[in-house]
């Protein structure tokens, strides 16, 4: 992967999840820390690092032969 035109080590986290990275607020701290957990781990800069993130709905998310709507849900109690 070549980042800001460098083909050094780097790091892409996607995160995709219902009802948890919805909004510019949730993802800034959510941003926060998983860059503290990566340059720790993978000993990375933050700038050779990058986060994005995917709102995503129940409908979206195959589980269980169906999606993760209520309805779904409901079947399966």
């Amino acid at each position: 992967m070549v980042l800001s035109g460098s083909a050094e080590p780097c790091a892409q986290l996607v995160v995709s999840s219902i009802g948890v990275v919805g909004t510019a607020e949730q993802n800034k701290q959510h941003s926060a820390r998983f860059f503290d957990f990566l340059t720790a781990k993978l000993g990375l800069g933050p700038e050779r690092i990058v986060i994005r993130f995917f709102p995503l709905e129940p409908w979206q998310i195959g589980k269980n032969k169906t999606v993760m709507t209520r309805s779904a849900r409901t079947r399966q109690s």
